[in-house]
């Protein structure tokens, strides 16, 4: 059984990584001119934060899934070869 955690855990690894050395490359070609206007007035009113919270649940909510997804066929496939 906790081979079967390590082995989510890596694959959870393998899907973040490339995103955010994705996201990490899109924030280091922004310039201070480059912005947006619409940025500086969320972040001025603080509402960009509730932004990226709903990204981020989103994001969340679809690793979940896929991750149970995943569970699942594993398992069909399981009782499919026994």
């Amino acid at each position: 059984m906790k081979s079967k955690k390590n082995n989510w855990l890596s694959r959870a690894v393998a899907l973040l990584l490339p995103l955010l050395l994705l996201a990490g490359a899109a924030f280091a070609q922004t310039t201070a001119a480059n912005e947006p206007e619409m940025a500086d007035a969320l972040r001025a009113s603080g509402k960009i934060y509730v932004v990226v919270l709903v990204l981020v649940i989103i994001v969340t909510g679809l690793l979940v899934y896929l991750i149970r997804l995943d569970g699942k066929v594993s398992r069909l496939e399981k009782s499919i070869n026994e």
